[in-house]
């Protein structure tokens, strides 16, 4: 890496080599960079803990880029997550579903109602224990072989938002290759870095919290890291979200510098919700 942070050579994990990288602004005390080649943006934040950052305060609003009230929005947010399921059943119908950062737990309680068979893996204990008191096998911690090795060969694997909390999401792609049968797929959620909103409001775009989201994917970068590693993009979309209102008035307070305190009825009331800057993609093995 050279010492000049306007001309960085850095390792692209889409790109899987070395290559050059411009320096766009510096957001919550990080750098912000992106690849020239594929356009992957990313925090520069070597001391970050996900162990501690992701803790209860995390899902309580306790943390400006986290989530308001968790788990005082659960009908809504099972409501979202069973069109989810129903996303992934046109594609699975039925079979083993592990979901990598599943939280309380919400998503996999759907998935299991529609015949799943259904386990996750989730860093912060208050949530992966509400997950184990809904009955989910839910293994406290990050994600690792040892892990995926305990749950066996998989058919679907979810991450939600997940893909850009990771510190090297080509590694943990290519762990996931090897416990997905060869039918199976990977179902994804993350912010597209790419979009007229997200090229419009440049560091204060919605998405861009470092050092909670450590890479910034566009269509491009997520389509390569995903050859990189045998896949292939399936398909992708951007779908509508419905948000609980306590969030959206959560994350506008993040924005305004103000700070605005969930409520009972802010978590039940739901809005529909599409900026067109945050992609669904579907990733399955690419043929030999």
């Amino acid at each position: 890496m050279r010492n000049d942070r306007n001309a960085l050579t850095l390792k692209c994990p889409a790109c899987s080599r070395a290559t050059p990288h411009r320096f766009l602004y510096i957001k919550n005390g990080c750098d912000i960079f992106q690849c020239r080649d594929c356009g992957l943006g990313r925090t520069e934040a070597s001391s970050f803990d996900p162990l501690a950052y992701y803790d209860d305060g995390y899902f309580s609003g306790r943390q400006s880029d986290g989530y308001a009230d968790y788990r005082g929005a659960e009908p809504v947010l099972r409501r979202e997550f069973a069109r989810t399921v129903e996303f992934i059943q046109h594609r699975k119908p039925q079979g083993c579903l592990l979901e990598i950062g599943c939280a309380y737990g919400f998503f996999l309680d759907e998935a299991r109602r529609a015949g799943f068979g259904v386990s996750g893996i989730e860093p912060a204990e208050s949530a992966a224990a509400h997950a184990g008191d809904l009955g989910l096998n839910v293994i406290c911690g990050l994600l690792n072989e040892a892990t995926l090795e305990s749950l066996g060969t998989l058919d679907v694997i979810v991450l939600l938002d997940v893909i850009e909390h990771l510190p090297d999401p080509q590694e943990a792609l290519a762990l996931l290759a090897n416990h997905l049968r060869p039918d199976g797929i990977i179902v994804l959620t993350t912010g597209d870095f790419g979009s007229l909103a997200a090229r419009s409001t440049g560091a204060h775009w919605r998405l861009m919290t470092p050092p909670q989201h450590l890479w910034f994917f566009n269509r491009a970068s997520i389509a390569s890291l995903a050859r990189s590693v045998g896949f292939r993009v399936e398909s992708s979309d951007y779908p509508w979200k419905f948000v609980p209102f306590s969030l959206i008035a959560f994350q506008v307070g993040r924005m305004l510098g103000r700070k605005f305190a969930a409520s009972p009825t802010g978590n039940r009331f739901a809005i529909p919700v599409n900026l067109f800057d945050a992609m669904r993609v579907v990733l399955s093995k690419a043929p030999p």
